[in-house]
């Protein structure tokens, strides 16, 4: 078997988000696995009053996902790459805040991983938390989505959106953020089948790589040109920071037009600019540590 796709989702989303962009790797012949963190798809909680209409608790009810680890979610793509090392070739493809737990899985086992794919997704090699890019002013200064986060993160245990909102002003500003360049008319699909509550430990906890290991891997970077939730300037700066620390395999690095969301606006050019790249195959020294 050739290559296989290992497509990690970001905050909030889900396996069922990638499904387009599936269809076009297999399309091009290319085979994938979408996989669901920990606490998310259908194992994702309801808080408490989400469904009622009044949504009285929305912004004060503990999440069930308060006590979910970034390591166990690590862990969960561990095993997965297991399952899949049959294939000749195995990428790792994380978006936004899914690139911290996947950094973490190859830092654990980069023997099982050939390459790694960061679509507008965190790296942390050269700051160890999603939160320490977030503050940055590359970030701060342009990026939308200040108003979407409900309550106090620290006491709820994640950090809340409500995508059923009545209030469409806040509709607004999510479609604004993460899919601005969806056809509105496709947009409401999309934000309800997003899950309210990112567990407070993804952008939180702090994660380290090490040139051994994680910079042993060759890596892609996919910027997403007009992204109004991970700022182009903030991908950039990941991209550089990363770089100048890992300076074994610099990113690849390849533009997409739009914004944070690729895999619903134009789930056919994600798809190709993937399964566009050569992955080479490297041999392994005996402890497993990939050359």
């Amino acid at each position: 078997m050739d290559t296989i796709f290992v497509l990690v989702h970001g905050a909030w989303h889900a396996s069922w988000q990638w499904a387009a962009t599936q269809r076009g790797l297999a399309e091009l012949g290319a085979t994938s696995l979408a996989l669901d963190l920990p606490g998310h798809g259908f194992a994702a909680p309801i808080p408490d009053t989400y469904l009622d209409s009044g949504q009285s608790r929305l912004s004060s009810a503990a999440s069930e996902l308060a006590g979910l680890s970034a390591a166990e979610c690590a862990a969960d793509i561990v095993a997965a790459l297991r399952t899949v090392r049959r294939y000749r070739r195995v990428v790792l493809v994380a978006h936004s805040a899914g690139g911290g737990p996947a950094s973490a899985a190859a830092e654990q086992a980069p023997e099982l991983v050939d390459a790694l794919v960061y679509l507008s997704a965190f790296v942390p090699a050269g700051r160890p938390r999603f939160a320490d890019y977030l503050a940055a002013p590359e970030q701060t200064a342009t990026a939308l989505g200040g108003g979407l986060i409900l309550g106090d993160p620290g006491q709820i245990g994640a950090f809340r959106i409500n995508p059923i909102s009545p209030d469409p002003a806040y509709v607004e500003e999510l479609r604004q953020t993460y899919y601005h360049d969806v056809p509105v008319r496709e947009f409401d699909r999309w934000r309800h089948a997003l899950s309210p509550d990112l567990p407070v430990s993804i952008p939180t906890t702090p994660i380290t790589l090490t040139r051994e290991r994680w910079g042993s891997i060759p890596r892609v970077f996919i910027r997403c040109a007009d992204d109004r939730a991970a700022t182009p300037a903030m991908q950039d700066l990941m991209i550089a920071e990363a770089d100048a620390a890992m300076p074994d395999h610099p990113f690849t690095v390849h533009t997409l037009p739009g914004g944070h969301a690729p895999f619903a606006a134009r789930p056919a050019a994600l798809a190709a600019v993937l399964a566009g790249y050569e992955i080479p195959v490297r041999p392994s020294v005996p402890d497993g540590i990939p050359v």
